[in-house]
């Protein structure tokens, strides 16, 4: 009986990827390169192709399948008793939500990003607006589905994005952060910046800033036979499997370091998942769900190592050599203050590890309230703007700046947002017991980062879902989750920049 139920899982499973490669490669399109007269045609292809998925899962005998399987999982191997333990959790939560509220997310998510680029980029909120109102209306309806007896409301949504997190663990996080941190912000912003500004006045060639991002790529060992890369107006990485993955980055001519650290962010994500196992192929577990453990990736190659001077004493003149009139007067530690430079600003994916919390902040009690109808989505300007004067002190002169700034919402990715902060104090815990192994340091000055890359191939990302988030960095690290590494990191490295007693 056993062997008949696997057949059965099996020979839908192979479906069901098959249609997510294919909902993957739409996705990607619809954000490069797709002509934008398309976009409402793809909205109803994305719909059908929704329908075929959502009947292969609703289907009685694949159910019946995962059940059987699930209930008799103490005579499976453990790799396939963690594929149906995940597998049954998600499915449990599909069940529950009705085949046409999931065809209509579908729907509204695809026609939603090319409304968003189009607001953002017309500085018109009202453009993207009806889409996110009913967004909106169906992640609340979805909470109400998914609630069981001890997860309720919004953190239906976090337990979606890191298991096991909720409002309560995420408020003590943050609670901790701002006592923490906010008094080193302020004790820097009352010190006079003394380095060189003058070079990031000025305006950079982007097909000159494109061969710097290929540059990286090669540094960081990305495999370009297994992945591509191309532009987008958010950065973002998908793929389907080690063998495809896919990453976009954004340009702008008098902002140079921007597509630098967003290469760099992406390429994390993008090396966590060409160095999943092979031997997780085309199961459910050959990628990582978790989202902080997969942010704490990317802000760990961005930050920890990107950041630092160790890299940049090695990979600034190669920057220097590609700008060679702008960055011909700018030494290596005027270059390395200014991107490490702390101030309270606007934009989140520009913003320094310092003051990043904040951001993420800001939009995490957005969201509850959103989510709980205490504000509207007509309101969300006025909130916003007013959270961004009360938390960082600073005025948005535009919705392009921002509400409109993140293309998440785009998504219905409610939820997502704390687990950028909950990464950026994983990737310092990581840092921590990877110094302990070997000079890591050092490594990050390397002529590519394959040392840094092969640690955490071992500790983290050979196991994909293989193994549950926080056995993982417990597992790499030899404790559970302690932030005192992340704002130790912080606090070590803004009082040595700002020279703070």
């Amino acid at each position: 009986m056993i062997n008949e139920q696997k057949k059965k899982y099996f020979e839908t499973r192979e479906k069901l990827h098959a249609l997510n490669h294919a909902f993957v490669v739409l996705g990607w399109d619809s954000e490069t390169e797709a002509p934008i007269a398309s976009h409402d045609k793809r909205g109803d292809v994305i719909g059908t192709l929704s329908n075929m998925y959502n009947d292969l899962l609703f289907d009685e005998k694949y159910v019946e399948a995962v059940n059987y399987l699930h209930e008799n999982k103490a005579q499976l191997d453990p790799l396939f008793r963690r594929e149906i333990e995940i597998v049954k959790k998600n499915l449990d939560s599909t069940l529950k939500l009705p085949k046409e509220l999931l065809f209509e997310n579908s729907v509204v998510c695809a026609k939603a990003s090319p409304a968003w680029v189009e607001a953002k980029t017309k500085n018109d909120f009202s453009i993207f607006a009806p889409y996110l109102e009913k967004i909106v209306d169906i992640s609340r309806q979805m909470m109400k589905y998914l609630e069981t007896d001890s997860l309720k409301g919004y953190d239906v949504l976090l337990d979606q994005y890191e298991e096991g997190m909720t409002q309560a663990k995420y408020d003590e996080f943050f609670s901790l952060l701002k006592e923490e941190l906010v008094p080193l912000i302020r004790q820097i912003s009352e010190k006079e910046y003394s380095h060189n500004l003058k070079f990031t006045k000025l305006n950079y060639s982007i097909d000159k800033q494109k061969k710097f991002a290929k540059y990286i790529a090669e540094v960081m060992c990305f495999d370009y036979d297994r992945g591509l890369d191309k532009e987008s107006e958010h950065p973002f990485t998908s793929g389907n499997s080690r063998y495809d993955v896919r990453l976009t980055n954004h340009y702008y001519e008098d902002m140079f370091t921007s597509s630098i650290f967003s290469m760099i962010h992406e390429l994390g994500h993008a090396t966590f998942e060409q160095q999943v196992s092979p031997t997780l192929d085309g199961t459910a577990l050959s990628g990582c769900s978790a989202m902080a453990l997969h942010e704490s990736q990317s802000r760990f190659y961005e930050n920890i190592v990107g950041r630092s001077y160790e890299f940049w004493q090695t990979h600034y003149s190669k920057l220097q050599e590609t700008f060679k009139e702008e960055l011909a007067n700018v030494s290596l530690d005027d270059f390395y203050h200014f991107i490490n430079k702390a101030e309270c600003s606007l934009i989140r994916t520009e913003a320094d590890e310092l003051t990043y919390p904040l951001h993420i902040m800001i939009r995490y009690d957005i969201e509850q309230k959103l989510l709980n109808k205490e504000v509207e989505v007509k309101d969300l300007p006025a909130v916003w703007n007013k959270a961004y004067k009360d938390y960082l002190g600073v005025d948005v002169p535009s919705d392009t700046l921002g509400v409109l700034q993140d293309v998440h919402w785009s998504g219905g990715s409610f939820g997502y947002f704390p687990t950028y902060a909950l990464g950026s104090a994983y990737s310092a815990q990581f840092y921590n017991a990877m110094k302990k192994d070997f000079d890591v340091d050092g490594a990050f000055g390397e002529e590519n980062l394959g040392k840094i890359n092969k640690w955490l191939e071992e500790h983290v990302h050979k196991f994909g879902d293989s193994k549950r988030p926080v056995d993982i960095l417990k597992d790499a690290t030899g404790e559970e989750f302690n932030p005192k590494y992340y704002i130790e990191y912080l606090k070590e490295k803004y009082t040595k920049l700002y020279n703070l007693k």
